[in-house]
């Protein structure tokens, strides 16, 4: 059995082949926009494939589909991450 443990954070601080779940993008109309158009929206599961060192684009995989976007948009997508923790007995 195990116990599940989320916590919330930014899709740049996420770590290579972690998946969450969208919960929120802070931004304006038209961040939000765009992303929606790229697929990543409230309810999406996304997974961090790669992000390049100071500040690069970051890959996420979103459905079947691989989208890139930039650091500051990453910092702006906030989403609900699952640990699985072994249960103490």
């Amino acid at each position: 059995m195990t116990i599940h443990h989320s916590e919330q954070l930014s899709v740049a601080e996420m770590r290579t082949g972690q998946t969450g779940t969208v919960i929120e993008v802070l931004g304006g109309p038209g961040l939000v926009r765009r992303l929606d158009a790229l697929g990543i929206r409230a309810g999406k599961k996304v997974t961090k494939i790669s992000s390049t060192l100071f500040r690069g684009p970051i890959t996420l995989g979103v459905d079947s589909a691989r989208v890139a976007v930039g650091f500051g948009m990453a910092r702006r997508i906030i989403v609900e991450t699952d640990r699985y923790l072994p249960r103490v007995s």
